[in-house]
Order: structure tokens, then C-alpha cells, then sequence
């Protein structure tokens, strides 16, 4: 009887595996695969946009955020404690190394002053001003 590959043996190993081929597919050709990192809030709430960025495991400093041509973009990296060595693992899940997230801003944001970020206890708030058009106002559409 032909014996099965050790990675058939351990369905945890293959699962293993498997999300770290998609979590390399969707970090070098962003094909949005693991999408659960950096889960994010987005609402509007006096006047501005805000994101809410789950970025659990990464450090201030490891982390950026610009807007280029109307597109939020955050940026970061997740690094592994160095002192295991990954044949010591029996099981890994936490996901590893950079990641970026984009969002396209709204025309209706302002995007060259008023805008503000913080980072804490693992979570990226961002702020972003709407331009004095959109604050509150009501716009009746006359269907015909």
C-alpha cells in the first residue's frame, strides 16, 4: 500500500500551507485572498471620514499612511519573533510581513489639511475632513 505524504497526514500542516500560498499570492499580486487583516470600520461622523484599521501584532513605527491621487493607502509590517525557528512550529496562523490596504477617498474629501491619524492599542483611526458641500445637507431628487 502506497504511503501518503506527511503533509496528508497532519490535515493542519496542509491547512497551514495553503493560507500561507494565499497570503503569498495576495501580498506579491494583491489578489485580496486573506482579507482578514486589517479589518476596517469606515463612517462619517461630524463632518468627517473615518477609518478604523484593526492592526493587531504591529508597531507604530512599522506602520505608514499617505493618500496619492485620491486613494487612502496604508502600508505595514508584521514581523515574526526571530528566536523560533519555523521547524519548531507545530502551528502557525498569524499571518507575517508586509501589507498595504487601499481606499478610494470620496471627491467630497478634503485632502490637504485637517487631516489626522492615531495609532493605539492595535487600532489605526484615521480622520479625514469632507468638504463644507457635503456636511449635513439635504439634497431632494425629483424623480420624473
Amino acid at each position: 500500500m502506497a504511503r501518503l505524504p506527511s503533509i496528508w497526514e497532519d490535515p493542519f500542516k496542509l491547512t497551514t500551507r495553503v493560507g500561507s500560498l494565499l497570503d503569498r499570492l495576495d501580498e506579491d499580486f494583491g489578489f485580496g485572498l486573506t482579507m482578514g487583516y486589517g479589518r476596517t470600520d469606515i463612517y462619517e461622523k461630524d463632518g468627517e471620514l473615518h477609518y478604523e484599521i484593526e492592526l493587531p501584532g504591529v508597531k507604530k513605527e512599522d506602520v505608514t499612511a499617505r493618500i496619492e491621487d485620491n486613494v487612502l493607502i496604508v502600508k505595514g509590517n508584521i514581523k515574526r519573533d526571530e528566536t523560533v525557528e519555523e521547524n519548531n512550529y507545530l502551528r502557525m496562523e498569524r499571518r507575517y510581513g508586509s501589507f498595504q490596504k487601499s481606499f478610494v477617498l470620496p471627491e467630497e474629501a478634503e485632502t490637504t489639511e485637517g487631516l489626522k491619524a492615531k495609532f493605539q492599542d492595535g487600532i489605526l483611526k484615521i480622520s479625514i475632513p469632507l468638504k463644507e458641500s457635503l456636511r449635513g445637507e439635504v439634497i431632494d431628487i425629483n424623480i420624473e
